[in-house]
């Protein structure tokens, strides 16, 4: 009995519970059917799909003279629905000449997807839609649609790649170089939130600079089959990049076909061992310091040999046999014993505190996100040979960024200015919201110092010094070449052919308006830096002060109707009498400043236009010269 009466009770709970699904199941298909309807029938974007998210424009970036880099344009993706297709070959040889992808790639797209929806090639140009419309109009192309989005282009392609840097597949954050570092300007939290347009990003380069950098690097790098090679221009005046280039490079336009490699901003992120260009620093720091003076004598047997009060046996070979060697020859002839023997001169904190106040050791600032400090190890764990080593460009390292940030202090008599990429913000209606001034640059050598700095390497220029090369006839450049050797991963030991070849160049030299540096990583051949690193050096120069406008200080500018006939300039002699120094650059006034029987004062640039006392006048320890330059 019990059992019979059981079972109606169990049919009516199922009954109830097939109910109660069944409501739940109509309700939610309801839900779904509103939802859907609202989306279709709700406002939609420009480009006629539903949007659930405000329209955001995200600002340019543009050069220093307003060049677009970067915009926000509408794009496209090309999509295939294969039920529609006619002819498969047709479609796939039409769509090759549009896309630039094989035929033979698109058919097998087309033939193997596991669905029938397919996207071809996404983020296509406007062009590229209007021929594919175009098409359409006349019956072709059944099946390829048009998807309408919101893209990222780069007009200039591989231009300043590694500084612009990229957006994400969505186009609506940054994620490297300026695009990543100024996101909160470029797109706004406001502007995301609300819709709108982001600000404008100005950088401090220059296009037309940068391009001449580029090419230039690109052909270095492939003549000396090189790993990479890093060009910099700055303006030691105001630290304003107006070029840096990285080899290899990449087409944000095409992300997915670049690698880290060519994503790399090295310039800024990567820190490496200079080399003998850093004996420039090495130099000035020891003769600022006055451990050193210029007339400091030094003998280069061909390597540089101490023992430490520890035991320590320290050998530093050089290139050459240089004999007895000053601070001058040191840098002319980039001599590493005269240079190590140097730095025995200087105890070891205060040597390491003169090269951090060139920078190094520290981020520079510049504005690149990822920037390196690179590295200078304190002096509590300095051995024997690493305050020597340090001072031929080894046993430390850096970024190009620091080093073009150290010349600064030898181009501007003494003051160092950081460089800076980011020039200013400016809202879409153009009002400026924000200048990046240059920062105010900071007295780190005496006036002296720099002077005798960049007479010593206007000399390496000369017949005697590594950087010949880099000459030109009509423009004074301070040269200083450099070839370091690297680490090799595998041994942890210097290696015995990788290399990296530098040089760097002040001009012009008697009041420098522009600082240029390269190096070039792991060259195939011949890897000297004054060899392979100078006449690009050279060649850069040729080209950007003209561009730039800097004056050729060499070559008098004469108008005459007949001949004329010039004679050579001579170094003013002074003995007993003050001479005339009327026409003299400040360059060839410099060897007299370091003179202790004579008391000389410089006011202006350019060439002696005034002084006093008079030519002809007796020269006695009490005269004071001064010489008025313009």
């Amino acid at each position: 009995m019990i059992e019979n009466q059981a079972k109606p009770l169990l049919e009516a709970e199922r009954k109830k519970r097939f109910i109660i699904f069944i409501t739940i199941f109509a309700l939610l298909s309801i839900a779904v059917l509103v939802h859907y309807a609202i989306l279709m029938l709700g406002p939609s974007d420009p480009a006629g799909l539903p949007s659930s998210r405000p329209f955001v424009e995200r600002g340019p970036i543009l050069d220093r003279n307003g060049r677009v880099l970067a915009l926000q344009t509408r794009l496209g993706n090309v999509t295939v629905w294969r039920p529609d297709v006619v002819d498969r070959e047709i479609l796939s040889r039409d769509l090759a000449l549009i896309l630039g992808l094989p035929a033979v790639t698109i058919e097998s797209r087309i033939a193997t997807s596991p669905s029938d929806f397919i996207y071809l090639k996404k983020q296509v140009e406007q062009s590229t839609i209007r021929e594919i419309e175009n098409l359409k109009a006349e019956g072709r192309l059944r099946g390829v649609g048009v998807e309408a989005i919101v893209g990222r282009i780069y007009p200039e392609k591989r231009l300043a790649s590694q500084i612009i840097g990229f957006v994400g597949n969505e186009n609506n954050n940054g994620l490297a170089g300026i695009e990543y570092a100024l996101e909160s300007e470029l797109s706004p939290p406001q502007v995301k939130a609300s819709g709108g347009s982001g600000n404008q990003v100005f950088l401090t380069i220059d296009e037309n600079v940068q391009h001449i950098l580029e090419d230039i690097g690109e052909r270095v790098r492939k003549e000396n089959q090189a790993e990479a090679v890093l060009f910099l221009a700055m303006d030691p005046r105001t630290g304003d990049i107006l070029g840096s280039a990285s080899l290899p490079d990449f087409d944000p336009n095409d992300i997915n076909s670049s690698d880290e490699s060519s994503r790399m901003d090295r310039p800024a992120i990567w820190a490496y061992e200079p080399g003998s260009v850093f004996k420039v620093f090495s130099m000035a720091a020891l003769l600022d310091s006055e451990a050193i003076s210029d007339n400091t004598v030094f003998v280069c047997n061909g390597r540089y040999e101490r023992v430490t009060n520890r035991g320590e046996r320290v050998v530093i070979n050089c290139l050459d046999t240089h004999g007895p060697v000053t601070a001058r020859d040191i840098i002319i002839k980039s001599c590493n014993a005269g240079a190590a023997y140097a730095a025995d001169k200087i105890g070891a904190e205060d040597f390491f505190g003169l090269l951090h106040n060139f920078g190094f050791g520290a981020r520079t600032g510049a504005g690149t996100p990822g920037e390196s400090a690179g590295y200078l190890l304190p002096p509590a764990n300095w051995d024997g040979g690493t305050k020597p080593t340090i001072s031929m460009g080894q046993a430390i390292s850096v970024s190009a960024l620091q080093m073009v940030q150290a010349a600064s202090a030898l181009a501007n008599d003494g003051v160092l200015v950081s460089p800076r990429l980011i020039s200013r913000i400016v809202s879409p209606k153009g009002e400026v919201l924000r200048s990046y001034q240059a920062v105010q640059g900071r007295r780190i050598l005496k006036p002296e110092t720099a002077w005798a700095l960049r007479s010593y390497m206007v000399d390496v220029t000369s017949d005697i010094g590594t950087g010949w090369r880099a000459n030109i006839r009509d423009l004074s450049l301070a040269v200083k070449t450099g070839t370091a050797q690297m680490i090799d991963p595998k041994t942890r030991a210097y290696s015995q052919t990788d290399f990296i070849a530098s040089c760097i160049a002040l001009l012009p030299a008697e009041n420098p308006s522009l600082i240029l540096y390269i190096a070039i990583v792991k060259p195939r051949g011949d890897f000297l830096g004054g060899r392979i690193a100078a006449p690009p050096i050279r060649e850069a120069a040729e080209a950007l002060v003209d561009y730039l406008g800097i004056p050729r200080g060499r070559n008098p500018q004469v108008s005459h109707s007949g001949s004329i006939s010039l004679p050579p300039v001579l170094n003013p002699v002074v003995d007993t009498v003050v001479p005339n120094f009327g026409g003299y650059s400040k360059r060839e006034l410099l060897p007299l400043l370091f003179r202790e029987d004579l008391h000389i004062t410089i006011t202006g640039e350019g060439w002696v236009r005034r002084q006093s006392p008079p030519p002809g006048t007796p020269l006695n320890a009490d005269t004071v010269i001064i010489l008025e330059l313009e």
